[in-house]
């Protein structure tokens, strides 16, 4: 590859990175994908959304089997037998991984393996070596686990939500700390397979950026589950000498310290744009009070045909909104008007029952000062909620109360992550409540709560 001059060379081989690399080779361009981790597919695929749903997807089976097959007339009583849980995980990964490979081959995107350091806005070099030249850079690096002062991961005691998806036992008390979407999946999981699991969040609530309503019947879904939270907490020490961890809290505005043992402790506060070894400083590019990297409305940071995406620019640290933008960003790259709709962006919490939103949830419609109008419908009273006996939970409909669009959609309930994609191409749209109110949605299904919130935004709920 000495003489040759890529029209795009792409840093990162996450959902962003890869997509934008397919997406631009679609395009027309000679593109190349620098990835150092030896697998495509990012902390996505490898140790993050794929492998997460697959154990999410397992341990579910676990507790209905343990919990609810009686109901259903099914008497049973399960082995856990968790290497064997452990590597249809893996193999999801690696298929996944491979697929992903393949798809390169077909576009014709060159894979390179290596860390990809940025000399100048035309080249790029690979584990300090290899110097690849290009016309663009696309940086789509992602992100990486926030630490916590004064709690060293190791990966054995004290893990990273990486440790979390391989522990080898099922811990008899698992400390999480974080009370975000990572932490109460992964929480969830060791909780159906066994574990007593306590959840300790800095703030006073769960899931910041959800609805508040909804985060509240959330928490107590999850309690009624067996999990157990301290809210409004801190963990200002950890000490793994022991056979476990002892966990030094105390309350996030001050008070007595207190002392919580656990046999592993999960750190998920969060993450961070990973930047480190990019060579920013090169090219002129700095970044942000947060770490990430600035860009304008196509994507272009401040060194001209140097673009980025994904978590390392500002917005969600979502694998699908990182798709939308390699596929925008490419666009614009080849002359083409690239579009995302950052109002419809959805977040999923892939626990059961699951939660998704798209749009603003109340607190921010009051911030905002805007006037709405709510339609609620429980599934409780969802033909096929009863029938399969999932009635917990509701859909939420948040709509302007002069123009009846809809601002915000909140869904506590069984495939949440799968209704909500309905409200979220509603949204991008520009839909009105009345408008699903008035689509046909089929019978019996989950989907029909979505049509009967609608309908209550208008006070026109049929049964309820």
């Amino acid at each position: 590859m000495d003489n040759t001059i890529f029209d795009l060379i792409v840093i990162g081989g996450g959902p962003g990175g890869y997509v934008a690399a397919i997406r631009a080779a679609q395009l027309g361009m000679n593109v190349a994908c620098v990835e150092k981790r030896g697998a495509l597919g990012g902390t996505c695929l490898n140790v993050g959304c794929i492998p997460s749903k697959a154990l999410l997807q397992s341990s579910h089976y676990f507790e209905e089997a343990n919990h609810h097959f009686a109901e259903h007339g099914i008497k049973v009583k399960p082995e856990l037998d968790l290497p064997t849980m452990m590597s249809r995980k893996d193999k999801a990964v690696v298929d996944l991984t491979k697929g992903v490979e393949g798809l390169f081959k077909k576009n014709k995107v060159t894979y390179v393996k290596g860390a990809g350091t940025i000399k100048s806005a035309t080249e790029i070099v690979v584990d300090g070596k290899e110097t690849l030249k290009t016309k663009r850079i696309l940086i789509a690096t992602g992100s990486d686990v926030m630490p916590l002062p004064g709690v060293a991961v190791d990966e054995k005691k004290i893990v990273s939500s990486t440790g979390a998806l391989e522990l080898g036992k099922v811990p008899e008390h698992l400390v999480v700390v974080g009370g975000g979407i990572i932490g109460l999946e992964l929480g969830s999981v060791w909780r159906r397979l066994g574990a007593k699991v306590t959840v300790v969040e800095f703030l006073d609530r769960i899931a910041p950026g959800m609805d508040m309503e909804t985060a509240r019947q959330f928490q107590r879904l999850l309690e009624k589950q067996g999990i157990a939270f301290k809210l409004g907490t801190k963990v200002i020490a950890a000490d793994s000498k022991g056979k476990g961890v002892a966990l030094t809290l105390e309350p996030a505005k001050g008070g007595d310290k207190e002392s919580v043992g656990a046999d592993i402790v999960l750190v998920a506060i969060g993450r961070r744009p990973y930047t480190q070894g990019l060579g920013l400083e090169n090219v002129g590019i700095k970044l942000d009070e947060r770490g990430r990297v600035p860009v304008n409305n196509h994507f272009e940071t401040a060194a001209r045909g140097i673009y980025a995406i994904g978590d390392v620019i500002a917005g969600p640290m979502l694998a699908h909104k990182a798709e939308d933008e390699g596929i925008a960003a490419a666009e614009i790259m080849a002359g083409q008007a690239g579009h995302v709709y950052y109002d419809a962006i959805p977040s999923v919490v892939y626990t059961w029952p699951e939660v998704a939103w798209v749009g603003k949830n109340e607190e921010e419609l009051k911030v905002a000062g805007m006037q709405y109008k709510i339609g609620k419908f429980p599934f409780m009273a969802n033909s096929r909620g009863r029938a399969v006996g999932e009635t917990d939970g509701f859909v939420k409909i948040l709509a302007d109360s002069k123009t009846d669009r809809v601002l915000g959609v909140h869904i506590l309930g069984p495939d949440a992550g799968t209704l909500i994609a309905e409200m979220g191409l509603a949204m991008e749209y520009g839909a009105s409540s009345e408008d699903i109110a008035r689509t046909c949605h089929a019978h019996p299904t989950l989907n029909e709560a979505v049509k009967e919130a609608a309908l209550a935004v208008l006070g026109r709920a049929i049964h309820i």
